[in-house]
């Protein structure tokens, strides 16, 4: 889920091409996220299909196909800034590809991100925390 996003994220820079979003992609995490060149061509094909991105004109060698990102994926990817991460889902950590990319985007409040994760954390530590008491009281 984070990949898609991470590459919109990217995208908001500027047009570019596949290969230039898996190494600016690999320097923003960290290259704790490796991504081949194939799984990039493949999100890329998605987010064109879904209307996300857009191909633009060919740079001049006609070799690398640049995109853009699209309204819709401007909407889309300002909704997953907003969206708390789920922690129930496997560790790759989408909330430091989130953070990674809100911090190079001007227009994104990363102070609100970060409000609404701990919010969410809160909520299931709370949800954790009465867990625990009803199979404590129970095994008593």
């Amino acid at each position: 889920m984070s990949i898609p996003y991470g590459l919109l994220a990217l995208l908001e820079h500027g047009p570019r091409h596949g290969a230039q979003l898996r190494t600016e992609f690999e320097s923003c995490t960290g290259s704790t996220w490796p991504l081949n060149i194939g799984q990039v061509y493949t999100t890329l094909g998605r987010l064109e299909r879904d209307g996300l991105i857009t191909a633009v004109d060919e740079e001049a060698d006609g070799r690398q196909q640049p995109y853009a990102i699209t309204e819709e994926g401007r909407r889309r990817l300002a909704e997953w800034y907003g969206q708390p991460v789920n922690r129930t889902q496997p560790a790759r950590d989408e909330l430091a590809i989130k953070l990674a990319m809100a911090v190079t985007a001007p227009e994104v409040d990363v102070a609100a991100i970060i409000q609404a994760q701990r919010h969410h954390t809160l909520r299931a530590m709370q949800d954790y925390t009465r867990l625990k008491a009803r199979a404590l009281a129970g095994d008593g």
